[in-house]
């Protein structure tokens, strides 16, 4: 098998198809152990008049993780693990650049709502990413997040989640 090379016939560096096949048997390990878990608390048993509300869930959770683990094992210790680039170093920071703040939305709208988070993700993808001005970010951030602030909570009645700021404001 030859080497994965860059540009200036240098090897690449960057993770292999097996590492990634062991993070992604990890990540599903972990959703298995979830449903499990979850399900064994609402029943994972035979009941009088039948399965209880997690027996098959539970079933199933256990035959992710275990296919999940076999996975990982091979991925890492197999004879025939991959040692090839999945994914160069440089190729990855642009996915990172994006991933990263994404996640951090996700879990800002905990915090502080669906609509502050939004005004502040936009905005930043504006500056950073894009290199707009600054007026021009804040009227577009705040802009798209007032009109979907008054589409969703005005128009449609629908309650997206909310922080500190709408909630001062009555909403």
């Amino acid at each position: 098998m030859e080497k994965d090379k860059s540009p200036d016939n240098i090897p690449a560096k960057g993770l292999s198809i097996g590492t990634v096949g062991a993070i992604a048997a990890a990540v599903l390990f972990v959703v298995g152990a979830v449903m499990m878990v979850d399900n064994y608390r609402l029943g994972a048993g035979w009941a009088i008049d039948g399965p209880d509300a997690g027996y098959f869930p539970f079933r199933i959770g256990l035959i992710i993780s275990i296919s999940a683990a076999v996975i990982f094992f091979q991925s890492l210790f197999g004879k025939e693990r991959n040692a090839a680039i999945f994914v160069r170093n440089e190729q990855l920071k642009p996915v990172l650049m994006v991933l990263v703040p994404t996640a951090a939305y996700v879990l800002a709208i905990q915090l502080i709502g669906i609509y502050v988070s939004s005004a502040i993700f936009i905005a930043a993808f504006m500056r950073i990413m894009g290199k707009h001005g600054w007026l021009k970010t804040a009227l577009v951030s705040v802009g798209i997040s007032a009109i979907l602030f008054w589409l969703f909570e005005a128009q449609f009645l629908v309650p997206l989640p909310k922080g500190p700021l709408e909630t001062w404001f009555g909403y």
